[in-house]
């Protein structure tokens, strides 16, 4: 059998995979954009979404992922970067993995229990005398348990790109003189900027369409495009705004996927 016919056999369920689970999606919820909860064909959804209150939601959804993209940088950075300094660094590596093998929805009723009246959380700020706090239901809440869930995300493309910098280009900056945040920010990060891009695209894209932790942890005082969809989908039944809706972000995150993406 020629090699292209090889080729072409093995592709075809790849390429089967792709128009049903991809593309075909995508094509339904296209076309219910352009029908109203009559079932009437019309423009008015893409209309109404341009109004106040659908981009007062998208700004608020941009803000909390960049907060939740940012905070997760901030903390996996640092700890990718312990992790190919230490001994065991697979092992620790699993462990940082370990959560995302939990099922979402267990860990967010578990923040429900930690972030409680009466959790753990507020029975340490009792202990230590500052008594206690509404911690549930806040910005604050959110944007922590959202930030867990996403860290090992933003870990592991970052731990590769280190554990790929050959270090003997660190160790000539060094040599010629370099200080170590001087090192760090002409050197390493630069070259580890593909892991931080890769990062950033597995974090900030789910990241806007949050529903679920808004619903749980947020108690619906964030509201995202995510929960707007959900909204149009099981309550109002308006499943063509909801689809509109989920066209915008369908565009948004292929726009993030080609900014981010690597253009060598």
């Amino acid at each position: 059998m020629p090699m292209n016919s090889v080729r072409n056999v093995y592709l075809f369920p790849y390429v089967l995979w792709i128009i049903l689970c991809v593309v075909a999606p995508i094509g339904l919820i296209v076309y219910d954009s352009f029908f109203d909860i009559e079932g009437h064909w019309t423009l008015e959804n893409y209309t109404k979404f341009f109004t106040p209150v659908y981009l007062k939601m998208t700004l608020s959804s941009f803000w909390y992922a960049f907060l939740i993209t940012f905070f997760s940088l901030l903390i996996a950075y640092p700890t990718a970067y312990l992790l190919t300094k230490t001994k065991h660094k697979q092992l620790w590596l699993l462990m940082i993995i370990l959560p995302t093998w939990v099922n979402l929805l267990l860990k967010v009723y578990a923040f429900l229990g930690i972030f409680g009246t009466f959790g753990l959380a507020n029975a340490v700020l009792s202990t230590i005398g500052i008594g206690t706090k509404q911690i549930l239901f806040t910005d604050f809440s959110f944007v922590f348990v959202s930030v867990y869930i996403f860290i090992p995300f933003m870990v592991l493309p970052i731990f590769n790109a280190l554990e790929e910098l050959n270090p003997s280009l660190v160790d000539a900056a060094r040599d010629l003189g370099a200080s170590a945040w001087t090192t760090f920010r002409r050197v390493v990060f630069p070259l580890t900027l593909d892991g931080v891009k890769a990062g950033c695209q597995a974090v900030f894209i789910p990241a806007l369409s949050l529903f679920m932790i808004t619903r749980l942890i947020a108690g619906n005082r964030v509201i995202t495009l995510g929960t707007a969809i959900e909204e149009h989908f099981l309550v109002t039944q308006d499943w063509g705004m909801g689809a509109t809706i989920a066209v915008f972000l369908i565009i948004v995150m292929a726009l993030v996927v080609i900014v981010t993406g690597n253009r060598r």
